[in-house]
Order: structure tokens, then sequence, then C-alpha cells
């Protein structure tokens, strides 16, 4: 009987009441039975829905959150490995291998990786040098602030920028390319392009230009220290256990208020993280968070790894993907119209780091574009156990040069195998090309004869993923006349 026949009225009522508003005495759910008097939850039944309700939002929390926790862990990084002071900075002088712990970082450029503190050292210079590749400054929610080099106001010739706290209000003085942040942590990376294969000028740049100060020193600003990176062991990455809120509570606690909506802030505060206050959950509610984190990075990973959205795929028939979904750097949907894309948001944030227009705009020559793969032609997984075949086609729309990098599935770090670099550069490797211009690169757990010129090794009894990178991207990435091949088992 629908609501328009039910003309008599409903037992207990003196009319009748539509059955689209009442709540039966028993409803099946996946959260099992839930049981009713008259509309009126039973006590079992509202510690369900308590339950639930709170591994909802330690769910959202830890979606909403990726982002700032692996700032965090970059941050967390740094002090790893001795950045505790404005002046000092880590440098891949010798370029990043598989032994650091860092979200799909490359093996072709010299990175510099600097956290900025606004809150201990108040507004921050940062000079770079003529010549400096993309470098890219993120907030504390890894949001963007600014770019600087080759992407960046500067565009490339060298100059001064001056980040501001966010409750700053004081003089700005000239000079400078102005930003302010959101929050007091910020996380500033740049990359220094490779001269015939070698990282020596980039790293004899970065260190005879760089300089991050206090504006309140720039008459006596203290003396750069540059710490290798190359070669260590850290980790960067945040938690996928209870100890991700943990990360989110340090944060929230120390960034100022401002730095989040009520929205956000007050699903956090759903779990018990608010800012000053203590988060200490009872043993029931550090139960929930504990499955909620399960289920979250099951999620993340199910994002990511099974993609459900249409636009994640490059080409047509193809399992190649794109890190930027939708192409906009705050993950607005249809331009706004669809609110926060916020699976795109965690399909990149849960793989890679730095947030920047330069990654998702169009910039013929510039910038920076990457595509992912992870399954073979077949729609299969790749399996470190079996042997490989990508066939990059002549003529790769870079300027500056193309790669593909190796990474692990768990760590979404490089993959660590007997090659400290687990990847390929047409300007630092010395590759095999067919005779059509093309070039065949090989996967698998032993190089195929002959072919260990083109051959990244793999682990067996591990999955692996890629990235194909291309510094300077030309027309012919853009509108899809130059494709990848896609990953082809090898008998």
């Amino acid at each position: 009987m629908t609501d328009s026949d039910n003309t008599q009225p409903t037992p207990g009522f003196n009319n009748p009441i539509p059955a689209k508003i009442m709540t039966p005495d028993t409803v099946e759910t996946r959260i099992g039975t839930l049981e009713f008097f008259d509309g009126l939850p039973t006590k079992e039944t509202a510690q369900k829905a308590f339950d639930n309700l709170d591994f909802m939002r330690g769910v959202e929390a830890f979606l909403n959150g990726i982002p700032t926790t692996s700032l965090e862990g970059m941050r967390v990084g740094m002090e790893e490995v001795g950045i505790t002071k404005l002046n000092q900075v880590v440098i891949m002088d010798q370029l990043m291998d598989s032994n650091p712990l860092f979200l799909t970082g490359n093996t072709d450029t010299v990175y510099v990786s600097a956290i900025l503190n606004l809150e201990r050292d108040g507004p921050t210079v940062v000079e770079v040098p003529a010549g400096c590749g993309p470098s890219t400054v993120n907030d504390a929610w890894f949001r963007f602030v600014t770019d600087m080099g080759a992407p960046g106001p500067d565009r490339g010739q060298g100059g001064n920028y001056l980040i501001l706290p966010p409750d700053y209000e004081g003089d700005i003085p000239d000079g400078y390319f102005v930003s302010q942040s959101t929050s007091y942590i910020n996380w500033l990376i740049s990359r220094g392009f490779l001269v015939d294969g070698k990282p020596d000028a980039a790293t004899a740049m970065y260190k005879a230009g760089l300089k991050i100060y206090p504006l309140a020193s720039a008459d006596n600003s203290p003396e750069m220290e540059f710490i290798n990176g190359s070669g260590v062991a850290f980790n960067t990455i945040h938690a996928n256990t209870y100890e991700f809120y943990e990360e989110l509570n340090t944060i929230i606690q120390r960034e100022p208020i401002g730095l989040l909506d009520p929205e956000l802030r007050g699903l956090i505060a759903g779990i018990g993280i608010q800012k000053g206050k203590p988060f200490e959950p009872d043993a029931r509610m550090k139960a929930v968070l504990i499955d909620a984190v399960a289920v979250g990075n099951a999620t993340a990973r199910s994002i990511y790894f099974h993609s459900r959205i249409p636009e994640a795929y490059i080409y047509e028939g193809s399992y190649w993907k794109t890190g930027f979904i939708g192409g906009d750097y705050q993950w607005l949907k249809d331009g706004g119209a669809g609110g926060r894309f916020q699976d795109a948001r965690t399909h990149f944030f849960y793989m890679a780091t730095v947030n920047t227009p330069a990654m998702a705009l169009k910039m013929i020559g510039k910038g920076s574009q990457y595509a992912f793969g992870d399954k073979d032609k077949n729609g299969d997984f790749l399996d470190g156990s079996k042997t490989y075949k990508l066939n990059i086609p002549g003529n790769v729309p870079a300027k500056n040069f193309w790669s593909v990098v190796v990474y692990d599935p768990q760590t979404r770090s490089e993959l660590q195998t007997g090659q400290p670099f687990p990847s390929k550069n047409n300007k630092k490797d010395d590759l095999d090309y067919n005779p059509d211009g093309s070039a065949d690169l090989y996967f698998g757990p032993e190089a195929p004869a002959g072919k260990e010129n083109n051959w990244i090794e793999t682990v067996s009894g591990k999955g692996w993923f890629v990235l194909l990178r291309l510094y300077g991207p030309l027309e012919p990435w853009f509108d899809k006349t130059w494709q990848p091949g896609e990953f082809a088992l090898v008998d």
C-alpha cells in the first residue's frame, strides 16, 4: 500500500501517517539488527549507532587527514636526518636512491628539502638562485603557498621570496615575492636538473645560491648547512595505524585554529582531537579508531589502485592514470560545481607529494607531467616475479627529459632491490633504442639476455608500479597524439 492509498487512520494515530516517516520496531542493517519501541531506540541499538558514528568519523578523519599527516611525516623525517634549524636543508646531492621512504620521489633531479617554522622564526626569506628548477612551498595541510624557480614568478631568473605567518599583520618590505601561509609549518621542496646526466651543477648552484633565513636576520643571516640525504635511510611517510590519529593531533595542537574550516574541525573533534584539549580516547574509542584507520587505509588504497573515477585514466582502453584527476590543484570538481573532489584528492596524496598548479596545468615546455602505471595490458597488477616489456615510443614530448621510476606498493617509495636507482632516464642512462627511435624497457627479477641496459630489477613475491615523468612536457603529451605503450608479459 502506498502513502496515497492509505486512507485509514494508522494504528495509534488519528490520521493516516506516511510510512516513509515511520521507524519499524526492527530494522536489518549492515551494522546489525536495530530495535526500537515506537521509534525509541534500545540502549543496545543506540550503542551500535554511536559506535558506527565514531567509526565513520574515524574513517573520514583518516581520508581527510592524509595530506596533513603526510606533510607532518616529511617534517619528522627531516628532523630525523638533522634538520632542526631554518638554515639547515637536506640535499640529495647524489640523487635520491631507494634508501629513504619518500612518497614516489624521483631519481632524476637534485632534491633540496627544507622545513619552514613561521611560529618560531617569523616572516621567512627564501633566496633561490638563477637556474633553479621547479620549487614549491606547501602549508601544513599540503595546500599550495607559492612556486619558485622556473614555474614561479621569478621564471627561473632567481629571486627573493617572503613567506609570512598566518597571523602576521606587520609591514611588508619591498623587493620580495610575498605569500602568506595559513600554517606555521611549511615545506619547501626544490628540484635541480641534471647537466650531462650528472647532479654536480645543480648541487653547486644550490650550495652557492640558496639561502633561507628569518626576515629579522636579513642583515646577518646564518650560513646555510646542507645535509646530504643521498644513501640515507629515513622515513617521511605517515602512519597507517592508530598512530595516524596521534600524528593528526600533533598538527591540530600546533597550528592556528584558522588552518581548517569549522566543518572539518568539527569532524576531527568528533573523534576527540581538538585544539587545546588532550587526545585521550577510552578503550572503546581507541578500538573503534583502530578499526577505522584499517578501513580508511584500505579505502585509500582502493581509491588509487582500483580507481572507479573515469577521469583517472588518461587514454581510452589504457591503464595509465593521471595524478591530478580533474586538473585542479585545489581538488575542485567541475570548477567547484561539484564541490571538493575528495576521492581525487585522496588518489593523489596517498601516493605522492607536492601540490602546485604547475603539475596540474598545461604548461608547454615548463613544469612536469606524470602518468602512473600499476597494471599490465590485461588489467592485472604488475608482479615482481614476472618479466614485462614497456615500449616508450620515439619523439617523447619532453623538453628536458623523461624517466620511468619503479615503486613499492607497500611504501609507495622507490622499490628496494640490488639497483640503488630503480629507474631509467633518457639523459642519465645509456639506453638501447630501436630503429624507429623507441625504447623497450624491461622489468623483472633478472635481466633478459642482451637487455641489461634497459632493465629495471623487480622482486619476486612483491608487486610494483611506476611513474612515467616528462619534464618540460610538449604539446603531443597534452593532445595525446603521443602515448606510452602498455606493460606486456615477456614469455
